[in-house]
């Protein structure tokens, strides 16, 4: 089974597949906190500003990594739903909106704590190119892409390093170009296809994030 060693050599041979696209005028966004150190690279390889989408997946209570759905902030919270889950499990528009409620807070305090000061970067008419360590099922990835669409980029772009086949097909159409190096044929979780894959914490987001350009 292929792997990488860790976040950051995953970043750069992201980078590195991303720099031959030769997008015009790129802004590069991440998921944290996962996918911020791959963002990094990326940013970094590009010469392009680095920012965060900050979008949290709507957990089952009973099963909190099985996904019903995501919501990301913003003016107006935009909510993505996966009906079979809420479905299979009961939870009525009324749970979903308190469980969302809770994720709101959190990603409220990441704001605060991740970005303070820091000027947004501008997407309208420049290519947005989304970026996170891997991709499971896909629920945080499509809210994050539903988010940034409304904000008129040229170009949207998913960047990951790798991806379970079904869940990539499924996320296509939700933006003009997909990049994955690695789309294993027996996926088992995201973890699985890297040597060393610790839990991403609030200081070395803070870190990266000092370490890049900001961008109007």
């Amino acid at each position: 089974m292929k792997t990488y060693p860790n976040r950051t050599e995953a970043g750069r041979a992201l980078a590195q597949a991303i720099a031959a696209r030769h997008f015009a005028d790129p802004v590069v966004l991440a998921l944290p906190r996962g996918g911020v150190p791959l963002a990094s690279e990326v940013a970094r390889a590009l010469g392009a500003p680095l920012d965060l989408v900050l979008v949290r997946k709507i957990g089952v209570p009973s099963f909190p990594e099985l996904a019903a759905g995501a919501v990301v902030d913003g003016a107006k919270p935009l909510f993505v739903v996966n009906p079979d889950v809420t479905a299979a499990f009961g939870l009525t528009p009324g749970a979903l909106d308190r469980l969302a409620a809770v994720q709101l807070d959190e990603i409220r305090r990441r704001r605060r704590l991740y970005l303070g000061n820091r000027p947004a970067v501008t997407v309208a008419g420049r290519t947005a190119i989304v970026v996170d360590d891997g991709i499971a099922t896909g629920a945080t990835m499509r809210a994050a892409l539903r988010a940034l669409r409304r904000q008129g980029p040229a170009r949207l772009v998913l960047a990951v390093p790798v991806a379970a086949r079904e869940a990539l097909d499924d996320l296509r159409p939700e933006a003009d170009e997909t990049i994955c190096p690695l789309v294993p044929t027996h996926f088992h979780a995201v973890g699985a296809h890297y040597d060393h894959f610790p839990q991403v914490t609030d200081d070395e987001v803070v870190r990266l994030l000092g370490d890049s350009p900001a961008g109007a």
